[in-house]
């Protein structure tokens, strides 16, 4: 038997901590991260060298996604947005989850792609470059912020939205944003094969060559560099 009307209309859209609102907390976290990112670059350019530098600062070729935050947003909100913990939990539960998090990836990316989307080897007690104190300290503050303040305001927002055009938003944007993520990340492993000297052995490979070259993924990943390009640590 269907569903009355009634009982159609109860329907909330990301009730809960289901996949509709992770999702929606992970586009969010995507936007946020690289609006951040690119910021705090203009930022510490015009205190630092007094004038603005924009630098594009995206996880994936196409929009402004940094998938690393979003991930990020979607680990702090799993873990942490279902119990009430004080701020110093937060504080401290959020910025190692975090920064482990962030050292994982960091690790991922070399071994498949043999690149590096950040260094931060001249940090204070740095873990092999990929997540330091400084870092766990920003990550803390973050999800303190994001899960003590931001996050319930957030998720009554997406409890509002509409059911239809909920489900109709992460299809459109799940799609896109999956399509996306492939073409970018296997576009980063042909080019660290190239630099290997590793010739294409399937006809994606050889049109990953002719239409991603290396010109165009270092266009897309301005801060994306073989280890060897990073500056030694002094």
């Amino acid at each position: 038997m269907g569903r009355s009307s009634d009982e159609a209309k109860k329907e909330v859209f990301g009730k809960g901590l289901g996949f509709q609102k992770l999702f929606m907390i992970f586009i969010i976290g995507c936007l946020f991260g690289y609006f951040y990112e690119v910021i705090l670059n203009c930022v510490v350019s015009l205190i630092w060298h007094g004038e603005f530098f924009w630098e594009r600062r995206s996880g994936v070729i196409y929009g402004p996604f940094s998938i690393i935050y979003g991930v990020g947003a979607v680990i702090m909100t799993a873990v942490l947005a279902e119990k009430k913990y004080k701020w110093w939990q937060l504080f401290l539960i959020g910025g190692v989850v975090c920064s482990v998090c962030e050292y994982v990836m960091g690790w991922l990316q070399e071994m498949f792609t043999g690149t590096m989307s950040w260094d931060y080897s001249d940090h204070f007690l740095n873990i092999n470059g990929r997540t330091s104190l400084p870092v766990f300290l920003a990550w803390g503050l973050i999800c303190t912020i994001f899960i003590g303040w931001v996050y319930p305001v957030l998720s009554r927002w997406i409890e509002k939205i509409p059911m239809k055009w909920g489900k109709i938003f992460i299809w459109v944007v799940g799609i896109f944003l999956a399509i996306d993520m492939f073409i970018s990340f296997s576009a980063v492993i042909r080019m660290g094969m190239r630099h290997r000297e590793v010739p294409p052995y399937t006809p994606y490979g050889q049109f990953l060559d002719t239409v991603y070259p290396d010109k165009k993924v270092r266009e897309a990943y301005p801060n994306t560099k073989f280890a060897e390009e990073w500056p030694e640590e002094t």
